[in-house]
């Protein structure tokens, strides 16, 4: 039995998950048959490519996005109406064996969860039968690579943004060693998948910190139309949506080879001021954002996807579109290589800060996935921080970058790192070597 296989227990301390795995072993009689994948791995929901629902019998909750694959789900998947993000630091003594372990045990665990199958040791099946579409996606923070030994192999572009003039970062929303960005259409399976991950792996590090968020509740908005934030503005509008935009902007095919089909994920944390949003009428805020509130379409055209006309005047000779308005900025000037990025946002509102003397404590987990964020996220930020009428109701007080490493596909043991030239675990290419 390799002591790397997720279901063997730890070697430098007992946990429960090991301590329930031996008991399991050890009553049945079945000695290695409890380390094996085959009786890890029984179907469970049918699963289908992310994007797409299953339809017909299935009872609510029951859908499933395929969690094998060229890529990462949780990327290009329709959004779920709950976040859970949550970053972690890895205990002192780490190293690459660490690592390696923690992604064999949280992509095996991960994988059976979002099929609505219970992990290994995990005593609650009745909490993990419903995935409602659940996804779990993983990146690697910058230190990362520094305790499994392979700084070279760190992308350029991973590590902390340029500043910027405007940013009231929080030291608390920083950067962090790893990543797991867990979605769900149901608020209880999100809690239980996110519980039982961090449980998993205690051993190897501890919680950063953790973000959650919201869109509108699963039914409430079909797939792929474009969520609200609550400023009440469509939020990611100018979004990749066929396979060929998501080649051209999300997926990486150059750099570090181990990288291929993975994506380069930004977060920000974006506080927002509504008590003072909310003292501006209709037609200003339309003019803050140069969009309609009710469609999203620019304000020189009438459907969402219009494209802006910035050269456009009114009757007075004034730009319809206010030059420093938050679409004009955001859009890249026509001298200037054209910039996108994958946006997955969600809201968060919490309690109000007693004394703070606002109603509200609102705003945006701002998710975004790119090839390169110094070549996509960064040149769009400068704009922004530059000049955006929406700068004076919205602060960011969050940032990190992590690299997200492709897609994997189920195996057997000796099966060897890769099945099919897939990665088997997730940043295998990367740990194996």
């Amino acid at each position: 039995m390799s002591p790397d296989h997720p279901s063997c227990p730890v070697p430098r301390s007992l946990t429960r998950r090991g301590f329930l795995a031996g008991l399991s072993a050890g009553a049945a009689g079945v000695g290695l048959a409890a380390c094996s994948p085959e009786t890890r791995s029984d179907l469970g929901p049918e699963v289908i490519p992310p994007g797409d629902r299953e339809v017909g019998d299935a009872r609510p909750g029951n859908e499933t996005v395929m969690f094998d694959g060229e890529h990462q789900a949780g990327i290009a998947t329709p959004f779920q109406a709950h976040l859970n993000l949550v970053a972690f630091t890895f205990v002192e003594g780490a190293d690459r064996g660490s690592a390696r372990r923690l992604m064999r045990l949280w992509t095996e665990d991960a994988r059976r969860l979002c099929r609505g199958q219970t992990p290994l040791g995990d005593l609650e099946p009745e909490m993990a039968d419903t995935p409602a579409n659940l996804t779990v996606t993983c990146g690697f923070g910058a230190r990362f690579f520094d305790v499994i030994g392979r700084p070279e192999a760190k992308p350029g572009w991973l590590g902390a943004l340029p500043a910027f003039s405007r940013d009231q970062l929080e030291e608390k929303w920083g950067e962090a060693d790893v990543v797991l960005q867990i979605c769900s259409n149901d608020p209880v399976t999100l809690s239980h998948a996110t519980r039982h991950l961090i449980r998993a792996g205690v051993d190897y590090v501890t919680v950063r910190w953790f973000q959650q968020g919201f869109l509108n509740s699963d039914g409430r908005r079909p797939d792929n139309v474009t969520p609200r934030n609550l400023f009440g503005q469509k939020d990611g509008t100018v979004n990749p949506r066929t396979e060929e935009e998501f080649d051209d902007i999300v997926w990486i095919d150059e750099g570090p080879e181990w990288l291929y089909g993975g994506t380069a994920l930004v977060v920000r944390r974006i506080a927002m001021n509504l008590d003072e949003w909310e003292i501006l009428d209709r037609t200003s805020r339309e003019v803050v954002m140069g969009r309609t509130l009710e469609s999203g379409a620019p304000l020189t055209g009438s459907d969402e996807f219009d494209a802006p006309d910035f050269g456009a005047r009114d009757s007075y000779g004034l730009p319809v579109i206010d030059p420093a308005s938050h679409v004009a900025r955001s859009t890249n000037p026509v001298d200037e290589p054209y910039q996108k990025i994958r946006r997955r946002a969600f809201n968060y509102d919490l309690p109000p800060e007693p004394g703070s003397g606002q109603s509200s404590n609102a705003g945006l987990v701002f998710i975004c996935f790119q090839k390169n964020p110094l070549d996509q996220f960064v040149p769009i930020q400068q704009r922004l921080d530059e000049k955006d009428r929406l700068n004076q109701w919205i602060v960011h007080v969050g940032s990190a970058v992590f690299a997200c490493p492709p897609g994997v596909q189920e195996g057997k043991p000796g099966d060897g790192r890769t099945q099919g030239g897939r990665d088997l675990y997730w940043g295998a290419a990367l740990l194996e070597e």
